[in-house]
């Protein structure tokens, strides 16, 4: 996708922009959301409660130490006119960006289009502060260097801006796609979302168990369309706190095991 820069300037940018979509069924309808690139390195896993933390993997860890750009909110999300929107990036002197048309319906694509803009705004920051000049005597500060976004994944951001209830959502959508694949012996298919699964699992705490219902989705076995139900059936019922319901369904897991 290419911005385009209604306020500001892509050669120049101010790090914190006000993105808009139009509605693809009606294009006086526009979604906005809020686009930042931190000044300085930001560690969101520096302000992680200790008990939320060690449900994280180390992978995970790091990640939430490099926060190179951050929408807020990360979908679209209507209520604004564009007028309004172009009198708030005046008063506040944010850039102002056009990132396309998007489904009111359709969340999913509400958040993608996010993510793939923050991504290209992000890299035309990092081409702007590599062009900073040392002033003065300040001393340079190696932590504060421009961090390059070439390696970006708009997928990884997505999923990192998901709710547990949206990446499990996710997940029984490929479960679905993995039987399908596994029926019409389509390794590709099979590959693709096998690496996908993965990617969502390592954004879930290991309590989901979603590991193991990545290899019960991959068991061609009737088994193992069961026991991918199953997990996924005791992830919800964990999410939703309904405690009393999750030994009956571990029991009927192990009997399949």
């Amino acid at each position: 996708m290419t911005i385009r820069f209604i306020r500001g300037d892509s050669q120049a940018p101010k790090g914190h922009a006000i993105f808009f979509a139009r509605s693809a069924t009606d294009s006086r309808t526009v979604l906005a959301t809020y686009c930042v690139v931190p000044p300085m390195p930001l560690s969101l896993a520096k302000y992680l409660p200790s008990f939320l933390a060690s449900q994280l993997s180390p992978e995970d860890l790091q990640e939430a130490t490099n926060v190179p750009v951050m929408p807020i909110p990360p979908m679209l999300e209507e209520g604004n006119a564009l007028e309004r929107l172009q009198m708030l990036a005046e008063r506040r002197d944010d850039d102002l960006c056009d990132i396309g048309i998007v489904n009111p319906k359709d969340e999913g694509a509400r958040m993608q289009l996010v993510a793939q803009g923050c991504q290209e705004y992000g890299q035309f920051y990092v081409n702007f502060a590599s062009s900073f000049v040392q002033i003065g005597n300040i001393p340079a500060i190696e932590d504060e260097a421009p961090i390059p976004l070439d390696d970006l994944d708009t997928d990884e951001l997505l999923i990192q801006t998901m709710t547990d209830r949206q990446r499990l959502a996710e997940l029984g959508k490929l479960v679905g796609v993995a039987r399908y694949a596994l029926e019409g012996h389509d390794e590709h298919q099979l590959q693709e979302t096998r690496q996908r699964m993965r990617r969502v699992v390592q954004s879930l705490a290991e309590k989901y168990r979603g590991a193991e219902l990545t290899e019960a989705a991959f068991d061609p076995d009737e088994r193992g369309a069961r026991l991918a139900e199953l997990y996924l059936e005791r992830a919800y019922k964990l999410l939703d706190e309904e405690y009393a319901e999750i030994p009956g369904i571990e029991k009927a897991i192990r009997e399949l095991q």
